[in-house]
């Protein structure tokens, strides 16, 4: 299951007991809200996207949207997002449970973070389920992600921040 090797993942740092596993789900972006008991925007969202060979993970605050003229500059091609099926192929987690942890090494999924999530202390990323989260800083966000980078490729958060 998913959500065992994520939480395998963080006790190498000691932090396995804060996934938070609820009796609800936690699948989008408004559920994970209501079962964390947060404004939807600190729902640390994984967005999956086809790029060459492999697939670009964008973690993104809930409230933002891709941009498609911004992640076609930054990516040099078309936002096209996995299907479901892709999405496990690549990652290992099911839609619903997408998280930037746990990912396999074979060097064809790279994780990047958007600015949108920075005007937040702490944020609630999925942890391998549709019914878990933990809450982490973006700075714990994106070392824990192996992030390639803080980029900004989404929109509409802007008029919420």
């Amino acid at each position: 299951m998913s959500i065992d090797k994520v939480r395998a993942f963080f006790a190498a740092y000691g932090r396995e007991r804060d996934i938070l596993e609820f009796d609800v789900s936690s699948a989008t972006v408004e559920l994970a809200a209501i079962a964390v008991g947060v404004e939807p925007a600190r729902i640390a969202k994984t967005l999956s996207f086809k790029v060459g060979e492999g697939c670009a993970l964008i973690v993104t605050a809930g409230d933002a949207k891709i941009d498609n003229a911004k992640f076609k500059a930054f990516f040099k091609t078309k936002a096209k997002m996995l299907t479901p099926d892709e999405v496990v192929d690549f990652t290992g987690h099911a839609v619903g449970g997408v998280c930037p942890f746990a990912l396999p090494e074979d060097g064809q999924v790279e994780v990047y973070t958007d600015v949108s999530l920075r005007r937040f202390d702490t944020v609630f990323p999925a942890a391998g389920s549709g019914n878990s989260a933990i809450e982490l800083t973006c700075d714990e966000l994106f070392r824990f992600s192996n992030s390639k980078g803080w980029i900004d490729v989404c929109k509409g958060w802007q008029d919420q921040a």
